[in-house]
């Protein structure tokens, strides 16, 4: 009768954790922990394809804000690893791309999801 009392509690106690885990998901990685970074790969283009080289890449917490801080600048092969604050249920951070030359215009947007890591972006010529 013991053997049969402990297999109840057992499965019990699988029950709630199984409750558990299906209410509140699987544990976050640290990247993406309150307060954790987001490092993200932006590869900026122009309409042919050619990667674009010195690329400003600037964010804001919102698409309101009056000001950006510089994030980082594309490299020769039109690449710039960003680390983006994460922040839970909260809108993703706003961010512009910017061609110090004028050549390619302003592209603003707002990341919904950070998960994503590697983001190709094409600009247009002004």
């Amino acid at each position: 009768m013991k053997w049969l009392h402990n297999i109840l509690k057992g499965a019990s106690l699988s029950g709630a954790l199984f409750v558990f885990q299906a209410c509140y998901g699987m544990p976050q990685t640290p990247m993406l922990e309150e307060r954790g970074e987001a490092p993200m790969t932006f590869c900026l283009v122009s309409p042919s394809g050619k990667p674009l080289k010195g690329i400003v890449i600037a964010g804001a917490e919102d698409a309101n804000a009056e000001y950006r801080t510089q994030l980082g600048v594309t490299a020769e092969d039109g690449t710039c690893t960003v680390n983006i604050p994460y922040i839970r249920n909260v809108e993703g951070p706003a961010l512009s791309f910017e061609d110090p030359s004028n050549v390619y215009s302003t592209k603003d947007t707002v990341l919904y999801d950070l998960r994503e890591r590697d983001i190709t972006i094409t600009l247009s010529k002004n």
